[in-house]
């Protein structure tokens, strides 16, 4: 199964860009998206299944044009689930998850440290998201936690780690979930088969940073340990330019 993970940064900008398009052709068996910015009422749902995915399922925001996740697939999946249950992150539409037979596929979109109150909601919704987990997979054991986790993991997965040290995103307190979240019972499948720096998944529109690579490695297809002998395939798809973000993509055998 081809899985591909994208922060579009809204859904219907990025289809003026082309992403219809260049979803045809990537062509995974599910792709999920962070930070729709939109209502279901919005986004062109008859084009989207055209292109192939008929199976549609949006948790946007109650706040409108603001955060927001999806899941489009190919075949049914057996079970969909919105949100965790837990009032104040739902309210954001931040998970949303697909049950297939031997694989659970969750789309998260996780708060960034914006300002002091939003780095405190951050760290709340990390911990309380922790704890979900470690529930969840006690009865989903097969689980991919794919987003964008606006968390660089280490030095290597960020263009200046040095004058970013104090910077959301990289704040050693971050890091140090993110790195006990992997320690936890997770796999970060990127690095299973890359170990060297300068790959990245999200660029600042400012200062031309795409174009110098001045980047940061912030989504992530994590998997329970029990996947990892299943993972072939994961990497970065910084060509794909409907976004400040770019997708990433796993391959898991059945």
């Amino acid at each position: 199964m081809k899985v591909i993970s994208y922060n579009v940064n809204g859904i219907r900008a990025a289809i003026t860009k082309g992403f219809l398009d260049w979803l045809q052709a990537a062509n995974p068996d599910v792709i999920c998206l962070q930070e729709i910015k939109a209502m279901e009422s919005q986004i062109p749902t008859v084009e989207i299944a055209a292109a192939g995915y008929p199976f549609q399922y949006y948790y946007p925001a109650q706040k409108k044009g603001y955060s927001g996740v999806a899941i489009l697939c190919k075949t049914e999946p057996k079970n969909v689930v919105y949100g965790t249950g837990i009032e104040y992150m739902d309210y954001e539409g931040r998970n949303l998850r697909v049950d297939f037979e031997g694989l659970s596929i969750m789309s998260l979109y996780l708060p960034s440290g914006t300002n002091i109150e939003r780095l405190g909601h951050k760290f709340q919704y990390m911990d309380d998201f922790q704890l979900y987990v470690d529930q969840l997979v006690l009865t989903v054991p097969n689980l991919l936690i794919c987003g964008d986790y606006n968390i660089c993991h280490e030095a290597i997965d960020i263009h200046d780690p040095v004058r970013n040290a104090k910077v959301s995103g990289f704040l050693p307190q971050e890091r140090l979930w993110l790195d006990n979240f992997m320690k936890s019972g997770f796999v970060d499948s990127f690095r299973l088969f890359n170990q060297d720096p300068h790959h990245y998944s999200w660029w600042s529109y400012r200062a031309n940073a795409r174009n110098n690579n001045k980047g940061w490695r912030i989504d992530y297809h994590l998997t329970t340990e029990s996947l990892r002998s299943r993972i072939t395939r994961a990497c970065i798809l910084p060509e794909a330019k409907h976004s400040d973000h770019c997708p990433i993509l796993i391959e898991i055998e059945p």
